[in-house]
C-alpha cells in the first residue's frame, strides 16, 4: 500500500490503482500481459526487441518477463520521464532477477529517444492515448512502424469514456497498415487494448519527429471503483478467430 503522498509525484500515485484488484487499471494490465505474452511467445526464434513508451514502473513488461520462459531472449527498453517511476521500476527489475531491460529517463514522444534500440519487434502504447491530445495520436500512429520491424506487434490502449476515440484509432492504425489481431473490452467507459500487426513496409527511422507531448489527464488512470465482473472481450477481424478470455479472478 502506498504511502506519504505528498513525497510522491503525481505519475507516481496514478499507479496506486493496481493495488486495487477491481480497478479498471489492474483489469487492464492483466489483458496487456495477455497480450505481450502472445506476442513472445509468436516471435520467431532469437532475440526479441521490446519497447514500451510512458513506460511508468514497467507492471505490464516486468510482470511477464520476470516467469516468461524466453526472457533471456527479450530485449526490452522501458522509456519513462518521471523520477519516481524510473526508481520503482529499476527496483522491480532488480529484485526480478531479468536480463536485458533498460530503463531509460527521457521523453518518450521524442523518436531519438530509441535511436539505439530500434527497430522493435513489440511496441507499446500504453496509457498514453488518453492523456494526449488528438493529433498527437494520430501524429503517433502515422509514425509509429518507424521504430517498428516488419510484422511488428503494437499494443495500444485508451479509456472508453465520452468522448470514446477508440473506434477512431482502429481506423487510423487500419489506414497506415496495420492489420487488427484483437480489441479487448469490458465495454463503454472502461478501457479497451488494440493489439496490431504492422502488414505494411516500416516507415524509414527519424531520429528528429515529435510524437506526442504528454499531459496530465485523469481519463486514463482508470477507476479504483468496485466494478461487477465481466470478462473481456476478444474481437478478431476474422470471427473464426473470435474469443474472450477471462481475467484472473476479474472476470
Amino acid at each position: 500500500m502506498a504511502t506519504n503522498d505528498s513525497a510522491r509525484s503525481y505519475w507516481a500515485t496514478w499507479h496506486d490503482a493496481y493495488d486495487d484488484p477491481e480497478s479498471d487499471l489492474t483489469q487492464r494490465l492483466i489483458a496487456v500481459q495477455h497480450r505481450l505474452t502472445d506476442a513472445i511467445d509468436q516471435a520467431p526464434p532469437g532475440a526479441i526487441r521490446v519497447i514500451s513508451a510512458c513506460a511508468g514502473q514497467g507492471h505490464d513488461v516486468i510482470g511477464v518477463l520476470k516467469s516468461h520462459p524466453r526472457k533471456s531472449e527479450v530485449h526490452t527498453l522501458l522509456v519513462e520521464s518521471d523520477d519516481d517511476n524510473v526508481r520503482v521500476a529499476r527496483a522491480r527489475i532488480a529484485a526480478a532477477g531479468i536480463p536485458g531491460v533498460d530503463v531509460r529517463q527521457a521523453d518518450a514522444g521524442n523518436t531519438g529517444t530509441y535511436r539505439d534500440a530500434i527497430p522493435a519487434d513489440v511496441l507499446m502504447f500504453c496509457g498514453i492515448f488518453g492523456n494526449v491530445s488528438d493529433e498527437d495520436v494520430r501524429r503517433t500512429v502515422n509514425n509509429a512502424s518507424r521504430l517498428c520491424t516488419p510484422q511488428a506487434t503494437v499494443l495500444w490502449t485508451r479509456h472508453r469514456r465520452d468522448p470514446d476515440r477508440t473506434d477512431q484509432i482502429r481506423s487510423w492504425f487500419a489506414e497506415v497498415g496495420y492489420e487488427e489481431l484483437a480489441f479487448d473490452s469490458p465495454g463503454p467507459d472502461r478501457f479497451a487494448l488494440g493489439t496490431l500487426r504492422l502488414a505494411a513496409p516500416p516507415l524509414a527511422y527519424r531520429s528528429d519527429l515529435r510524437l506526442f507531448t504528454s499531459g496530465r489527464n485523469e481519463g486514463d488512470a482508470g477507476s479504483s471503483r468496485p466494478l461487477p465482473p465481466l470478462a473481456v472481450q476478444a474481437t478478431y477481424p476474422s470471427p473464426g478467430a473470435a474469443h474472450c478470455y477471462e481475467c484472473c479472478g476479474l472476470g
